[in-house]
């Protein structure tokens, strides 16, 4: 099983005193996911746009080092990564800062036929995953664009697997809505964290929505609470569980909580597991996460997964 995600990498400083990392939502899933799939003969390819700077190459090297195929990976003349930095409160709850406005990745698809677009011309992969992110940070051509290619891989019979993660700082709730409803009718699971989809929906039902549109299966992330997974939305076999979260004792940091539950879910998903059992390794993934400061946690932390 090949999946490609699509979106933007940046340079992360965090922790007391500031250490210089780097993350991303679909960076973030991307490469826990590649950890997870060694076993699961799963291969994870990532597309973006970095500068030709040393932070850029460093950050090449390192996905690299992760297993992960850079092949699709743009480098671009006078552009550099962006930048956040992350303050995490005693809770393990964290803020964000960001410094993105003209970062490489929003202008992957600005010339030019891009590897992505050639990748899928190819059918060179099974799976696309995108985030509310990767659509926010492009121009309105590009997105059109983006939408496009979903529309190609789908036809090609490719998932198509989608994270709603919402930044209020990149667009609106209305523009949000609007994008949201171009992907919907492609995908085939929607990752959906209940809060952000209330900043951009409010009190519309989420599985009611998806179903509409034209989702396959839907998994509502919920926190430290159970999450919710329905699947069959398409016929008439409509099916829903709720699987507890792993219990934590002291939360560290809630950074790539969401994003590594994706990881495990998919991991679970694409290589045959059932829902539960999915949603049960994302529960996994993530309550080791949390216990550690930023983003990505060393590898040897979640041995008894891999």
């Amino acid at each position: 099983m090949k999946i490609a995600f699509f979106g933007e990498c940046m340079v992360e400083l965090s922790g007391q005193p500031l250490q210089r990392t780097f993350g991303g939502d679909t960076l973030n899933t991307a490469l826990y996911l590649s950890r997870l799939g060694a076993s699961r003969s799963i291969a994870v390819s990532y597309a973006t746009a970095l500068g030709v700077d040393k932070i850029s190459q460093d950050m090449l090297s390192s996905w690299q080092a992760e297993n992960i195929d850079v092949s699709m990976v743009r480098k671009l003349e006078n552009k550099l990564p962006g930048l956040y930095l992350v303050e995490t409160e005693p809770s393990g709850e964290r803020h964000f800062h960001y410094w993105r406005n003209d970062s490489a990745a929003k202008f992957y698809f600005s010339v030019d036929m891009t590897p992505l677009e050639r990748a899928i011309e190819r059918h060179e992969f099974d799976a696309l995953y995108i985030s509310g992110i990767s659509i926010a940070i492009l121009a309105e051509d590009a997105k059109a664009t983006l939408i496009t290619l979903l529309e190609k891989h789908k036809a090609n019979g490719g998932k198509v697997l989608f994270d709603n993660n919402f930044r209020p700082q990149l667009w609106t709730a209305k523009q949000a809505q609007y994008w949201y409803a171009q992907v919907l009718p492609f995908v085939d699971i929607a990752l959906i964290t209940e809060d952000d989809d209330h900043l951009v929906w409010g009190d519309d039902d989420i599985v009611e929505r998806c179903q509409r549109l034209g989702c396959g299966e839907v998994v509502i992330k919920r926190g430290s609470e159970p999450c919710k997974v329905v699947c069959g939305l398409q016929s008439e076999r409509l099916e829903t569980y709720y699987i507890a979260a792993n219990k934590v004792e002291k939360v560290v940091d809630t950074c790539a909580a969401g994003d590594s539950f994706a990881a495990g879910y998919l991991a679970g998903r694409l290589s045959g597991s059932s829902e539960t059992a999915s949603a049960e390794l994302g529960h996994q993934l993530a309550s080791i996460v949390i216990q550690y400061p930023g983003a990505i946690i060393p590898s040897q932390a979640m041995n008894s997964l891999m």
